[in-house]
């Protein structure tokens, strides 16, 4: 039992993020406790059953997988092109994603780069007498730009100080909100547009353009620290403005994670200096996770958190990140999805195969998010910064559509929680406008694409029917058949996130289309349709099951 107990150890949410404990706060931990059945049903005749068809079905949906996409396919030869010499098992690796391949590919030099930088650090700062973190990040980040983006940093740049000035020297605290969000998102639209834009100087237009010539692709992380910093700086100078005095920085200790979002820091933190520090931060400039600039002012230059300074939990969190890349290559190696939907190849593929292809390919879109986040994060918790976790469920392991955004990118969830959802009134009368609103900014933010923006508005349509139930069924908690008729919601929410996220991501508008077709006007696709219904039927049970678990321990992430 303690090797089983390890292994679920291992893998529990605690294990990722410290946000993710039990809450320190006893009254609220018990009253989490209140809301479940505090006895186990792991161990009942319904759950060993539900077990059971995990242990059928899940190795046939590996098995279904493999079939659609392997040698052995009829459609194999149109894109075996795709394919590279691989390093498992004599097997070709689908390294046809561009997004996963450059982080692939550029994996050594990750690795070499953090050496450099942490150890930069632990000499550098001693020898120069630097007495806060941000003076080195400012300097290193400023040589690690160049060496990314060579000249084409005066175009970052621009954009830099453009919003910098926006929130510094315009008076009205209105007008620099809504300018700080209307820039924001037009250099989105103009990023798109003249990212290719010369200043008429021979060495700035054609000389070094730095290991990441595509400036833009970066920047869209960019432009969300560049709104926390201004936003952050107006909240604060809002505040000042309001209580007309200024709160001692000796009230900046022991603050928990949400306390450190609006950390009570003297106007003069707010600083060009401090702005570039953050806006460069080496370890999360790639691609996150997004850290507000009150966190990282917090972290650097006032106190070291408990859990950067366990450095037993960031070996495991190493530890669980090398699993997860292994998890990653065996995908690749052995189940080519993403090369068959590049390919368009599932010409007389069963719906049972078809939508293994779209289901496996939305596990390699999480994995290959989560697998950089998560080096990026170790990279930071190396160093001394504790970022949020941006992965904490399996892609896999969601049922509402709701839930499924707050553990997908978690910390980018909690950026636009902060800054967008709640400003405009969250949850309230106008739920709906707002949640059109966000996702519409999400799929913007993502990439200027008319079909990420119909994803958006389509993910927001999907959230109707669950908003709607779960108002008017709440009332029937307490009834015996309450938790199955959850389990059926949850089915027809899965099947309407999978077909949302296929259309936008994966299969496109024919292959879904197909799906579809294939599911609804085929006898063998409404047998696949049923089956999977009740496979998933089993499987909402224990998600269900498994929040519970969590929830007797007093956790509850709302995912």
């Amino acid at each position: 039992m303690k090797v089983l107990d390890d292994i679920l150890s291992f893998f529990a949410l605690e294990t990722l993020d410290t946000r993710l404990f039990p809450p320190s706060d006893l009254v609220k931990r018990e009253s989490i406790k209140k809301k479940v059945n505090p006895k186990s049903r792991w161990g009942t005749l319904e759950f060993k059953i539900y077990l059971l068809v995990f242990a059928v079905f899940v190795p046939l949906l590996y098995k279904t997988a493999m079939d659609a996409s392997n040698e052995t396919n009829p459609n194999y030869p149109r894109y075996e092109r795709l394919l590279s010499p691989g390093w498992m098992f004599g097997r070709k690796v689908d390294n046809s994603d561009s997004q996963y391949r450059f982080f692939r590919d550029n994996f050594p030099l990750l690795v070499g780069l953090i050496v450099i930088h942490v150890t930069l650090r632990r000499v550098v700062s001693p020898l120069l007498g630097l007495t806060k973190r941000t003076q080195f990040d400012f300097g290193f980040g400023l040589v690690f730009l160049f060496g990314a983006h060579g000249f084409n940093v005066f175009k970052v740049f621009i954009h830099l100080g453009i919003n910098y000035a926006i929130g510094k020297y315009i008076k009205s605290h209105k007008v620099a909100y809504y300018a700080t969000w209307i820039y924001g998102i037009s250099s989105l639209f103009l990023n798109d547009r003249y990212r290719s834009f010369k200043f008429g100087v021979n060495f700035v237009d054609y000389g070094f353009k730095g290991i990441i010539e595509r400036w833009d692709v970066f920047y869209n992380f960019t432009l969300l620290r560049m709104l926390s910093f201004n936003l952050d700086y107006l909240e604060r100078k809002q505040a000042l403005y309001d209580s007309k005095k200024e709160i001692k920085e000796d009230k900046l200790v022991g603050l928990d994670d949400r306390q450190r979002l609006s950390a009570p820091f003297d106007i003069g933190e707010y600083s060009l200096f401090n702005y570039v520090a953050y806006l460069t931060y080496t370890p999360l400039f790639i691609a996150g996770p997004i850290l507000t600039f009150n966190d990282y002012l917090y972290q650097s230059n006032y106190e070291t958190l408990a859990s950067v300074k366990n450095h037993k939990r960031t070996f495991v969190y190493g530890v669980r990140f090398l699993f997860c890349v292994l998890v990653m290559e065996f995908l690749l190696h052995f189940i080519y999805v993403v090369a068959v939907s590049k390919a368009k190849a599932w010409t007389g593929d069963t719906p049972f195969q078809i939508s293994m292809i779209g289901l496996f390919n939305l596990n390699i879109i999480w994995l290959k998010l989560l697998i950089p986040w998560r080096m990026f994060r170790l990279w930071a918790l190396i160093d001394g910064i504790d970022p949020p976790e941006n992965m904490i469920r399996c892609m896999d392991n969601n049922y509402s559509a709701l839930a499924f955004w707050r553990a997908w990118h978690r910390s980018f969830n909690r950026f636009i929680v902060r800054y967008i959802y709640v400003p405009m009134g969250g949850g309230g009368q106008n739920r709906i406008l707002n949640s059109l609103l966000v996702f519409s900014f999400v799929a913007i933010w993502h990439d200027i694409e008319l079909k990420l923006l119909l994803w958006g508005w389509l993910v927001v349509l999907f959230l109707l029917p669950e908003i709607t139930a779960t108002l008017y069924f709440q009332k029937y908690s307490g009834k015996w058949w309450f938790r199955y008729l959850c389990s059926v919601g949850a089915v027809l929410n899965i099947w309407m996130m999978m077909i949302a996220n296929l259309f936008g991501f994966c299969l496109g508008k024919d292959g879904t289309t197909l799906l579809l077709r294939e599911i609804f006007e085929t006898f063998d696709g409404i047998k696949f349709f049923v089956v999977s219904s009740a496979v998933l039927f089993a499987a909402t049970q224990v998600m269900f099951e498994m929040r519970n678990s969590e929830r007797r321990k007093g956790i509850d992430v709302r995912c």
